[in-house]
């Protein structure tokens, strides 16, 4: 499917439709951020942010390979292990909460 915008013509694939659900995904971990800190009336980031970030991110990933763009590639595979990492201190950190 082509979407024509008058100055210029894209093609729409089954990769554009993941690329653009990719930067849908990631791009919400920073309204879930800022919605969480207004409700807190300060700076927070939530779980859900380090989740939005790692799916979003790995979408991303994907259609980078696709695109066989090196640049995107390491960007978004980096990202991924500080996500993952963050994501793990924070659940460790919850554990030891738990356990008093």
């Amino acid at each position: 499917m082509d979407i024509d915008l008058g100055v210029r013509t894209f093609t729409v694939t089954l990769w554009s439709v993941i690329g653009f659900v990719g930067l849908i995904l990631f791009s919400l971990r920073f309204v879930i951020q800022w919605v969480m800190s207004e409700r807190r009336g300060q700076s927070y980031i939530p779980i859900a942010f380090w989740y939005f970030s790692i799916f979003g991110g790995a979408t991303l990933l994907a259609y980078a390979f696709h695109q066989e763009d090196p640049v995107f590639i390491l960007g978004q595979g980096g990202g991924l292990l500080i996500y993952l990492r963050n994501l793990q201190m924070v659940n460790r950190e919850r554990a030891a909460a738990r356990q008093g």
